[in-house]
């Protein structure tokens, strides 16, 4: 058994699975800067381990992630471009390197996921979520593009439509259409959300580990495009949030009122 922390990410390693838990519970577990670099150290000391036959990862509190963290985006005290281009290149870094570890990922969604959150329940290679689990993109809500891989995995997942609906009307996602869309695997109910993601995990710990890490490479083969997709996404979220429509979004979204675009 292995304990390891980054401040804002936890890994924790028992019985040959290593639990990544986002660990700002008080703040639904945004990305800022710090987490998406904790994260990634996170990961790499999980990919190092060589005990390790399956991943959970999870949120810490009532929520899984609600993405990215604008106050830390506007209020870093720089220009937001090139703090969002370090923040996606720690967190995309980060996914390239769970969709390329060589066993299981799952997921485990309490609450609501949204914006990247939702990109990491969907490069997971299993989802399992409670029964109040919600699901929002929310990037156009504030004027921002997407991230955290969810324009490369989502339209793979549930279709190109359904994906464009998501991400253009924001609109909230229950638990049982994301179970029909294909989102996750299972929905359980919350207070089993634990208990069924161990059983689950210590299952494919025990498991042919060569055979899985065979597995998911070919499906790997056919995610070849993205390391790319993932440098596009970084440039592009990180050139709107630092337009003028961007921080009128993200602005607005904080004062809490309506944005006003031109």
């Amino acid at each position: 058994m292995s304990t390891a922390s980054a401040d804002k990410v936890l890994l924790h390693v028992q019985a040959g699975v290593a639990h990544l838990t986002l660990n700002r519970p008080d703040n639904a577990n945004v990305f800022d800067l710090a987490t998406a670099q904790d994260f990634l150290q996170c990961v790499e000391a999980a990919r190092a381990d060589s005990t390790v036959r399956a991943v959970v990862l999870s949120g810490a509190g009532k929520h899984f992630c609600f993405g990215g963290d604008l106050r830390g985006m506007i209020g870093a005290g720089g220009p937001v471009e090139p703090y969002l281009l370090e923040l996606t290149a720690a967190l995309h870094a980060a996914i390239l390197r769970l969709v390329e570890f060589e066993v299981p990922v799952i997921a485990a969604v309490n609450g609501t996921a949204a914006g990247a959150g939702v990109g990491l329940v969907a490069m997971a290679d299993l989802a399992i979520c409670g029964e109040s689990s919600r699901f929002n993109l929310a990037y156009t809500g504030v004027a921002l593009t997407p991230d955290g891989s969810t324009s490369f995995f989502l339209p793979r997942l549930i279709g190109a439509k359904r994906a464009m609906e998501l991400l253009l009307t924001n609109r909230m996602l229950s638990a049982q259409e994301a179970l029909a869309w294909g989102l996750v695997n299972r929905v359980v109910p919350d207070g089993a959300l634990h208990e069924e993601v161990e059983a689950l995990a210590q299952r494919l710990a025990r498991g042919p580990r060569h055979s899985f890490a065979h597995t998911k490479r070919l499906l790997a083969e056919s995610h070849q495009a993205l390391e790319r997709q993932l440098e596009l996404e970084g440039r592009t979220i990180a050139a709107q949030g630092a337009s003028p429509e961007g921080l009128e979004g993200m602005h607005a979204f904080l004062q809490k009122r309506p944005a006003k675009f031109d």
